[in-house]
């Protein structure tokens, strides 16, 4: 899909500009992801104009060391948050899972999409059909290094940067026996002939906002072209997982994971709590979804109070 450009001065959805520049990093997952913002704006009235801005952000180019070594999943907004504090572009587009806890009140999260598949998944190199226990799994990510050392006991497991596709040809070329990445980022890569197996939500519980696309603007910042994106249940269950993370202080290092589920007014929410001897803890709690935010942190505080 490319950036749609076409011009004009009315808008049945009553926005208040005709022209919208999206802040995007300058991965092919990232980019297909503002093109799905793009679209959902397209479909609220095909005649504004979109530009897709693409950058570099520090983590994209700061690849030999972990994120808990150089500051953060913040590395990864840095330079959006920035562009869209001096009027460069005027919304950025985010996988919610890679959002630091701390938003910068200036720069609210507007909007978030209906969630894909929230699971983790395992991805073989091309040719084979089991997994070779003689070279590590790649995974940066201490949350599926120790419930993947639950699954694969006898398994190693050695940290992986880059994106997607780069962490692809990786394992194409040998260094790792298996990779472990977000189901619904290979989806939306086309890319899911390349998963061996999808692990269930017991067997790894996936990462806050795992699935979930957030849209970010400078706060008072119109956002009524982000109607036909804008997804409640996607909203309602990434906020509470989020304050579970947030309650328990948890950031790119920390194990710390949440998914929740919404029916009909019910939310539930899963958490998992990880001891300082990496031991794992599990507990669900369901309660109205309007309180979705508080029953999040009422269970992180709950879990610490109990196994800390």
């Amino acid at each position: 899909m490319k950036p749609l450009r076409i011009g004009s001065r009315e808008s049945h959805c009553q926005v208040g500009q005709n022209a919208w520049r999206l802040g995007s990093r300058e991965s092919r997952l990232a980019i297909i992801q503002s093109e799905i913002v793009i679209q959902a704006i397209h479909d609220c009235d095909p005649q504004l104009q979109t530009e897709l801005v693409t950058m570099k952000t520090t983590g994209d180019i700061i690849l030999d060391r972990t994120l808990d070594k150089i500051g953060g999943k913040g590395l990864f907004v840095k330079e959006l948050d920035a562009a869209l504090l001096d009027g460069r572009v005027d919304l950025t587009v985010h996988s919610s899972k890679d959002l630091p806890m701390e938003i910068d009140p200036r720069l609210p999260l507007v909007a978030f999409s209906k969630r894909g598949d929230p699971r983790d998944v395992l991805v073989l190199p091309q040719g084979q059909e089991t997994l070779d226990f003689s070279k590590p799994i790649g995974c940066s990510s201490l949350r599926r290094q120790l419930q993947l050392k639950k699954l694969f006991p006898e398994a190693t497991v050695a940290p992986i940067r880059g994106n997607v596709l780069t962490r692809l040809q990786k394992l194409d070329s040998g260094e790792f026996s298996a990779l472990v990445l977000a189901g619904a980022g290979l989806a939306r890569l086309d890319l899911e002939h390349r998963i061996s197996r999808y692990f269930s939500v017991e067997e790894i519980l996936p990462a806050a906002g795992q699935g979930i696309l957030a849209v970010q603007t400078r706060a008072g910042g119109d956002t009524a072209c982000l109607k036909t994106f804008a997804d409640d249940d996607g909203r309602d269950c990434l906020l509470a997982e989020r304050a579970f993370v947030r309650t328990l202080d948890g950031g790119c290092s920390s194990p710390v994971a949440a998914f929740a589920t919404v029916s009909g007014d019910t939310l539930t929410i899963k958490g998992m709590y990880v001891t300082p001897e990496n031991t794992l803890y599990f507990e669900t709690v369901s309660g109205p979804r309007n309180q979705g935010e508080a029953l999040g942190a009422a269970l992180a505080e709950e879990m610490r109070r109990k196994y800390r």
